[in-house]
């Protein structure tokens, strides 16, 4: 598609201006593919770079360094120490003993059985103390893939400090050619509350996150790669490596249950739409609702602002089931519009797939346009007035001002919330749970041998089914986390990289 100059394209009308951007997008495509494959390769090619530079340097400090280097190769913190650092090299030191420790008793057996998961099931062995057969605990996967993937962290960490206790070797002996004198144990006690105080502080933070955030993150995806389910709990029953079965499981649907495919696909379109949904009929119903309240005329602004906020202060589920068992059907809408004579019998609120899907959306819509019209009122007191007097001098009327200028400040300044919440409402659990709670949507094609879908159910919830229904199949519960990571994680690159708000900082200041 040719590109258009820029008078060619003001002499396009609106329509053909939409089409053209719209042809620009998917033309831009297989460009932006080729240039994310090209920036992949750049930083593939860098992290080799630095692995080859890493080495090079460790092997030039241990030729040219001198014996007291050396011996800190095999024994860390001996350079340090020898030097009259003797803070750090016994650090240094302390940690080598520990990981040597570690390994010896207890990390070492852990990583044997990590290829296997466990090979030594649990079996009844002859006690002559007894004399009778008694029941002896064999390996537990589980611990043996939690515990495999804690010592390949701290093998990983050993590195790293060995690999700086050979830098520290190599920058002391630099600084004493040049007639320095090293940092004695005071001075790193005052460096790191004083110039180096960020790291001081960034320290357990970082480790909170490694240990809490990080490790489950890799413990899901290395579920996804075994057979951990309700019949293969890893105690009872040893689970295993199956490499991408799961995922050939998932999306080709070769299992013995034929509709799981079907399910996902289902579901994950489901649950974009519903997100689409639930995230833009909240911001532009709470934004027109805030400037209804903000408009000139208006009386009582306070009142109308307070009752909203009022709705926020009540717990969300306690809304959530007080709506669902209004709209049950033995529920008082129902009955009112039966005792009417409108209906002959009771309206399946959440039985009917698409009316379900309608009524969750309309009830999120009641649930989240409070915290929209108070953000959209912050926002819309900062537009400055002089805009809109400009606008109406030049013939501008209502809506015109909306569309040019409204609008468009707005979605500068709430772009990064607009790609959060829709990440959130891809995530939202406690709308769809605690609506459609023990009242089952009809869809029997998406019930799965993993958990009961339902029409109104989303990746999250499915999740959850799956996980404490009878069958616990978390090797498909991990499988689709990372499917959710994998969606959310394009969503938000290609969003967070489109959006005014981190491309055009300068426009709004």
């Amino acid at each position: 598609m040719r590109k258009l100059t820029d008078l060619e394209y003001l002499a396009l009308n609106r329509p053909r201006k939409i089409l053209y951007r719209i042809g620009l997008f998917f033309c831009g495509i297989p460009a932006w593919f080729l240039r994310l494959i090209l920036a992949i390769w750049g930083y593939i090619k860098r992290f080799g770079l630095a692995i080859k530079n890493e080495v090079l340097d460790i092997i030039n400090t241990f030729r040219n360094g001198s014996w007291k280097t050396r011996v800190s190769y095999f024994i860390m913190g001996f350079g340090n120490v020898s030097r009259g650092q003797i803070m750090r090299g016994l650090l240094f030191f302390f940690f080598e003993a520990l990981f040597i420790f570690y390994m010896v008793a207890f990390g070492g057996h852990w990583l044997a059985k990590f290829g296997t998961l466990g090979d030594v099931a649990p079996h009844d062995e002859y006690s002559a103390v007894y004399d009778a057969y008694i029941r002896v605990n064999g390996d537990d996967s589980f611990k043996v893939l939690l515990y495999g993937l804690l010592t390949i962290f701290f093998i990983i960490a050993f590195i790293y400090t060995w690999r700086l206790n050979v830098k520290q070797n190599r920058i002391a002996e630099e600084i004493l050619s040049t007639g320095k004198k090293l940092k004695s144990g005071k001075d790193d006690v005052k460096s790191l509350i004083d110039d180096k105080f960020h790291k001081t502080l960034l320290a357990l933070p970082l480790s909170g996150i490694i240990i809490f955030t990080v490790m489950p993150i890799i413990f899901m995806i290395l579920v996804a790669f075994t057979n951990y389910d309700g019949a293969h709990d890893g105690y009872s029953n040893l689970f295993t490596w199956v490499g991408g079965a799961n995922f050939n499981e998932l999306i080709s649907g070769a299992s013995s249950n034929g509709n799981l495919s079907y399910t996902f696909g289902e579901i994950l379109s489901w649950t974009l739409m519903w997100a689409f949904f639930a995230t833009f009929t909240n911001y532009f119903l709470g934004m027109f609702v805030a400037i209804m309240i903000n408009k000139r005329g208006i009386r009582l602004k306070k009142v109308w602002r307070g009752i909203l906020v009022l709705t926020i202060a009540i717990p969300q589920f306690v809304s959530l089931l007080y709506v669902s068992r209004l709209f049950a059907s033995n529920g008082i809408v129902n009955s009112l519009l039966m005792n009417w004579g409108w209906v002959s019998q009771p309206i399946q609120f959440w039985k009917d797939p698409t009316l379900s899907r309608i009524m969750v959306i309309l009830v999120n819509i009641w649930v989240g346009i409070p915290y929209l019209m108070l953000i959209a009122t912050g926002i819309l007191m900062n537009i400055p007035q002089d805009l809109y007097e400009s606008s109406k001098i030049d013939g501008a009327n209502t809506f015109k001002q909306y569309t040019k200028i409204t609008l468009p400040y707005m979605l500068f300044v709430t772009g990064p919330y607009l790609l959060t919440s829709f990440i959130a409402n891809i995530n939202n659990f406690n709308v769809i749970y605690l609506l459609t709670w023990g009242q089952a949507v009809d869809n029997p094609a998406l019930t799965t041998s993993g958990g009961n879908a339902t029409s109104v159910d989303l990746l999250i919830t499915w999740l959850f089914k799956i996980t404490t229904g009878a069958t616990s199949n978390y090797k498909l519960a991990a499988v689709i986390g990372i499917m959710i990571f994998v969606v959310v994680a394009i969503i938000s690159l290609v969003v967070y990289n489109v959006i005014p708000s981190t491309r055009n900082e300068e426009d709004y200041q």
